[in-house]
């Protein structure tokens, strides 16, 4: 009988996501636009030529410093705001919204925002700058190639740290209240009250969180390529954009559909690992309250 039930949910996943693994890892096997029959197969070669491609492993340390200085920071400012609105500050509802607004706006127009901020001698930043008369500061090519990752990447975190926040507190928000009342009793602080109780107890919550950002980080797409615009720099290339352009191209078609399914099958297993390592890493005993 329970068969009967899952059995809808089962086909719809079959069909809506093994299915289609199974022939994205087949299609990678070959050499093809995907537009045409033509078809030519080439066994390990897309993969082989992975390994060769400059452009590809740039994409993936790209991907490999969202995942772990923008994860570092994201959760910071997500547990910085977690200890500041469950401090008892006023407004706190206000607070909350504030940071979480980011997340319910176009990804389009916060880049759009974010590109205005760092634009040379018009942008936001450059007249704050020179307002506090910090010239040195006010110089620098925010978006030049050497520097256009990092100020995507303030972006990003800005963009995502409402929405982790969001996932802390809910966890949060279960622990009685009888347990920080027993703890400020005792004379600890804020800081102390959120390692020695908060952390402990929404761990199960944390290990969940934290593998919804390497995922997200993994396939990071909509943000970068906002942010730079249809020409966008191969700096701020990550792997899902790599893949992409390859399978698409940009102003001049590429159409390696193959080449492009090969990335996403490194993808793929990446992500499998990476979600299976960290769970196993920060397995935890339960903590009951």
């Amino acid at each position: 009988m329970i068969g009967l039930f899952l059995l809808p949910a089962l086909v719809f996943y079959i069909g809506l996501v093994i299915a289609p693994a199974i022939q994205a890892i087949v299609l990678s096997f070959f050499d093809t636009s995907g537009f045409s029959d033509a078809r030519r197969f080439v066994g390990l070669g897309n993969y082989a030529k992975l390994l060769s491609d400059e452009v590809f492993w740039k994409a993936g340390v790209n991907t490999l410093l969202i995942m772990v200085v923008g994860g570092v920071a994201v959760f910071l400012l997500a547990f910085g705001y977690t200890m500041m609105i469950n401090s008892g500050i006023r407004w706190r509802k206000l607070f909350r919204a504030a940071i979480f607004m980011p997340n319910i706006v176009a990804v389009v127009a916060i880049t759009s925002f974010w590109s205005f901020l760092f634009m040379p001698r018009y942008g936001l930043l450059f007249s704050l700058l020179k307002h506090l008369q910090l010239d040195r500061l006010a110089g620098i090519a925010w978006t030049a190639p050497e520097n256009v990752f990092w100020s995507m990447l303030l972006g990003l975190v800005w963009l995502c740290s409402g929405f982790f926040m969001i996932l802390i507190m809910a966890g949060a928000d279960k622990i009685p209240a009888d347990i920080y009342e027993a703890a400020r009793l005792d004379g600890a602080g804020h800081v102390q009250t959120f390692l020695h109780i908060t952390l402990p107890m929404i761990w199960d919550v944390l290990a969940i969180t934290y593998v919804l950002w390497l995922i997200q980080a993994l396939k990071t797409m909509e943000f970068p390529y906002a942010f730079g615009g249809p020409n966008i720099d191969s700096n701020l290339y990550t792997m899902a954009i790599y893949l992409y352009v390859q399978g698409f191209g940009q102003r001049q078609p590429i159409y390696a559909l193959g080449y492009a399914t090969a990335i996403g099958v490194v993808m793929l297993l990446v992500t499998t690992a990476i979600t299976l390592a960290c769970r196993r890493l920060m397995r935890h005993e339960r903590l009951e309250y």
